[in-house]
């Protein structure tokens, strides 16, 4: 349960009556994974479209493992996944391709495949409502995509829980050369608003395997297996699941590797998506999104050039907190989120040539708190950041993922610390 303390600025936002968005909207970048902020998207566009959704591309579980075992590339999950809750709903055909693009194959292995063929044919009820242009654009990426696995008779591919989505944005991709590319052609497709960026963290065709190192030195490869080991089945990832083991110890740091490694001696470090940079210099608000710390969050922090601009912006740094404990962080209080987040961005823990040594409150300003939530909020040792604005915010209970933020609560406690911002801006200038 939350602490209260009176040494912190803790409020409770007003009511979402009491905001009415700027005819300028704020800008917004989000460091986020593809599940826990999905919720608030749609909430989110009410204040403004001008976000720039960051996320990382090392998933490597579900129907994005079998993409990248037989094809190789980036795993496209998470940006598919964001891609169509930006996506157009205003119209009948708009919908139309929103439910293809967001379809999945059944669980069992025949049964998908004949599905899957059924869709490539152009024969599946799918097709309904999807207009000529669309259809035909749609589907020479989906034949580009069957065609690559085809071409690669040795791999047998499992159609199991396969994502449409993913598959036409792996044949873009692939098509293209461009993982780039492809977001372009999927937010066209999906017409998502031309402010709304969706880009990853690292542009690249190249497979990324993320790594993490345990406080008892053990090392895990693969973001599946440091989140959610899976049973071996297709099975759609139930990370609240209380079945999945504990770590041995709580996670240092995470790290990239090469594809052939296994220990911290194959450590990599890719180069952050100049895009990111250009969109953390200029944005209005920098969100740390709920969700998986190590795996969602972090590996888009780790990034040289990540942490050298945010410590140096003046703007509100809020970090969303969890309402339930999950593998990755067992045990943690608020001031462990803040930590975690401040070694990651001053990559405490790798080359002793690339670190940083910023305090953490160059980094978070404030703490955005689902009421009833989990996590203990200890103010004390936030204070002891240089964190003193702890912002308490509606909740519900969801059935399977527990205690998280009412979505309009939340975007509305946005709204009025970024519109905090800009008026005592505008006053100053």
């Amino acid at each position: 349960m939350a602490t209260s303390a009176s040494s912190a600025s803790i409020q409770c936002p007003c009511s979402s009556s009491d905001f009415s968005p700027r005819p300028n909207q704020p800008s917004l970048l989000v460091f986020s994974g593809g599940t826990a902020f999905n919720g608030v998207v749609e909430e989110l566009k009410k204040l403004t479209t001008r976000v720039a959704h960051v996320l990382p591309v090392s998933d490597d579980g579900g129907s994005t493992a079998e993409i990248v075992r037989v094809l190789g590339g980036p795993a496209v999950g998470d940006i598919r996944s964001r891609c169509l809750r930006l996506s157009d709903e205003s119209t009948a055909e708009a919908l139309a391709v929103r439910r293809l693009l967001g379809h999945r194959l059944p669980l069992d292995a025949p049964r998908a495949k004949s599905e899957w063929y059924n869709i490539v044919e152009g024969e599946h009820s799918l097709w309904t409502g999807v207009s000529r242009p669309y259809r035909e654009t749609i589907l020479a990426f989906l034949v580009y995509f069957q065609n690559e696995i085809l071409r690669r008779p040795n791999e047998s591919f499992c159609y199991s829980n396969g994502s449409i989505g993913n598959f036409f944005f792996a044949g873009a991709r692939i098509f293209f050369q461009s993982l780039d590319a492809a977001i372009f052609l999927f937010s066209r497709v999906s017409e998502i608003p031309p402010q709304s960026l969706v880009l990853p963290v690292i542009s690249t065709n190249d497979r990324l395997t993320l790594g993490c190192e345990l406080w008892d030195g053990t090392v895990i490869r693969g973001q599946n297996e440091i989140s959610h080991p899976a049973s071996g089945t297709m099975q759609p990832v139930d990370k609240e699941c209380s079945s999945v083991p504990e770590l041995p110890s709580r996670i240092k740091r995470v790290f990239y590797m090469s594809s052939e490694g296994g220990n911290s001696l194959h450590e990599v470090f890719p180069t952050v998506n100049s895009s990111v940079l250009d969109q953390l210099s200029n944005v209005d608000c920098i969100v740390y999104a709920m969700g998986s710390l190590f795996t969602s969050i972090c590996p888009s922090l780790v990034l040289r050039g990540i942490g050298e601009i945010i410590s140096s912006r003046t703007c509100p740094k809020v970090l969303l907190l969890n309402g339930t404990h999950d593998r990755e962080t067992s045990g943690f209080t608020a001031s462990c989120f803040v930590t975690a987040i401040a070694d990651a961005l001053n990559r405490k823990y790798g080359d002793p040539h690339n670190c940083l040594e910023n305090s953490p409150n160059q980094y978070i300003n404030a703490l955005l708190v689902p009421k009833e939530g989990e996590i203990p909020i200890d103010v004390h040792c936030l204070n002891s950041h240089g964190i003193f604005n702890v912002i308490f915010v509606d909740s519900i209970r969801d059935p399977k993922a527990g205690i998280i933020f009412n979505p309009k609560s939340l975007i509305n406690a946005l709204a009025n610390l970024v519109g905090r911002y800009i008026s005592s801006n505008t006053i100053q200038s």
